[in-house]
């Protein structure tokens, strides 16, 4: 995983260039307008699901990991915290391949807390459980990019 925020991409050169894509297109759309839903970008290699929910408690949310893409949380309004462990840690359950969705239970390792700008890559080994409530529980908007792997 690699948690920081778009202002500071020049310390970032090692990201995979499917990831770079995904903070070129964010510089150059103004996502906080779209629509919710997902939103093509190249084929099915890189594509945006754009997301608003309000956070909620860790034990109200699930556990997720994914085998065919790369997640690229990148935040656009509120705060969200989300927990992270590495699958080994974790129980791992059925893996819904149509859905690239790999299912787990377990406790956290680790958080990061996400505000305006801040990113969060997440590999297919990293555990994460999303829509956490930092302090208290908000509304937040955040684009989730997918790079195929």
């Amino acid at each position: 995983m690699i948690f920081g925020n778009i202002q500071n991409l020049r310390e970032y050169l090692c990201m995979e260039d499917g990831i770079f894509e995904c903070f070129n297109y964010a510089k150059e759309n103004n996502l906080s307008a779209y629509d919710r839903g997902c939103h093509e970008i190249d084929a099915k290699r890189i594509f945006v699901n754009i997301v608003e929910y309000e956070t909620v408690k860790p034990e109200d949310r699930f556990w997720e990991a994914h085998r065919e893409y790369l997640d690229v949380h990148l935040m656009l309004e509120g705060t969200e915290r989300i927990d992270l462990n590495f699958i080994q840690n974790m129980d791992v359950k059925e893996y819904a391949a149509k859905d690239d969705f790999l299912s787990m239970d377990g406790e956290k390792n680790a958080s990061v807390i996400l505000k305006p700008g801040d990113f969060l890559v997440c590999y297919p080994t990293d555990a994460h459980r999303t829509a956490v409530a930092a302090d208290k529980q908000e509304n937040i908007k955040k684009a989730i990019f997918k790079v195929k792997i």
